[in-house]
């Protein structure tokens, strides 16, 4: 290969600025809505759950402050630049990150010196993975001007400058379907083509993708060609054993509810009655698709009679994957030497910067270890051909 493919990631995250609400919220919310300030506090990871608290003995960080709730930015979610030994539990201020986590400007420059042509680019910890932070809003109005808030931001200020270097991807209000449908039609009308949702939306008191509670929102985004995507912790709940487990169990674990929430999908009969809606799997890897793919085809065929599924899902579970399911990854050995059975038209790669899993700035050497022996049409494929696709990207392929 003459020159690796420069990447499109599919999962980044950014930092938002502190002035992304009270610009745009009308003067009526500002007091209650998103304001930033700083304090010192401590913060901890056990059991798959993070806690924290202002301490006048902590370390200071800047804090969101959005309703009663005040929440710390983390070093985790902004560690690029930072040595490993360096990224711990701890609150950070907007000086002290890396500029790219939340500056546009800076983040395209990071892009480049990363071998990045785009990224799509999802919430930091304080909006939640899929925007979760503002359907627990107590006043539901001041929520939904929080989403189109953070939308128009991005939309506007974060991507529509960057020249196509980074992808929008909103949030939606998860308590209103209807809203929600109405929010991805606003936005599919200026482009967007990607939505965030949660993996598993019963884990934060939302009804199942297996009700008609979605319908609105699944079939807006079927009609107006919007991704769905779903990212590890967008249940804001992290897989782990047990309430003392040490934090790299629920680490090692991180696949295990987009694993879950595949299985959701397959046998909920939403892929069948909308064959162009897709669905992304954002930092859930991919070594473990093929086989809960094989196993879903054996439920389907053996265990009809009392499955639950009846003819909602009338072809075999892998038909739907292979056809509108995209699996991501950053560093998966077994998954690439099994990208057959993955399927090489199903993968997308990803950096995840600014995080502490991130591989920037080294992400091209990481490329050329984990897939420099596969044929150079895969290659293209994994790490910008099947993202071009996905998003309808107008990038030459």
């Amino acid at each position: 290969m003459a020159e690796f493919p420069k990447f499109i990631s599919v999962d980044d995250h950014v930092i938002e600025p502190p002035n992304v609400w009270q610009d745009r919220l009308p003067q009526r919310f500002k007091e209650r809505g998103p304001t930033s300030f700083q304090q010192r506090g401590t913060m901890n990871f056990i059991g798959g759950v993070f806690s924290f608290e202002p301490d006048e003995k902590g370390e200071i960080g800047d804090w969101w402050r959005f309703e009663d709730l005040e929440l710390p930015l983390t070093r985790l979610e902004a560690a690029a630049g930072f040595p490993r030994d360096q990224v711990t539990v701890s609150p950070i201020t907007y000086e002290e990150m890396r500029k790219g986590c939340w500056d546009m400007e800076a983040r395209i420059e990071d892009m480049h010196a990363n071998w990045m042509e785009a990224s799509l680019c999802f919430p930091s910890s304080f909006v939640r993975f899929c925007g979760q932070r503002f359907s627990e809003a107590q006043d539901k109005e001041l929520g939904d001007a929080c989403v189109k808030a953070y939308n128009d931001w991005m939309v506007e200020e974060w991507c529509a400058p960057s020249n196509g270097a980074l992808i929008p991807l909103i949030i939606i209000q998860l308590w209103d379907a209807n809203l929600a449908a109405e929010e991805v039609f606003r936005n599919a009308a200026r482009g967007v083509r990607a939505v965030c949702f949660s993996e598993i939306p019963a884990y934060l008191g939302l009804p199942s993708i297996h009700t008609d509670y979605w319908e609105p929102l699944f079939r807006a985004c079927a009609e107006t060609g919007m991704v769905i995507n779903m990212h590890i912790g967008s249940s804001s709940k992290m897989p782990s054993t047990s309430e003392d487990a040490p934090a790299a169990v629920g680490s090692t674990l991180t696949f295990g509810n987009a694993m879950s929430s595949l299985t959701d999908w397959l046998f909920s009969g939403w892929l069948a009655k909308y064959p162009t809606l897709k669905l992304s799997y954002s930092e859930g890897q991919i070594g473990w698709l093929p086989y809960i793919i094989e196993r879903a085809d054996k439920v389907w065929e053996e265990n009809r009679a009392w499955g639950g599924f009846g003819e909602k899902v009338p072809e075999p579970p892998s038909t739907y994957y292979y056809r509108q399911v995209y699996g991501c990854f950053f560093d998966d050995i077994y998954g690439l030497e099994n990208i057959e059975k993955v399927g090489v038209n199903n993968a997308c790669f990803e950096t995840d910067y600014p995080h502490s899993d991130s591989t920037w700035p080294s992400s091209l050497d990481v490329a050329k270890k984990l897939m420099g022996n596969l044929p150079e049409d895969v290659i293209y494929k994994l790490v910008r051909g099947n993202a071009i696709e996905m998003l309808q990207l107008d990038f030459d392929k």
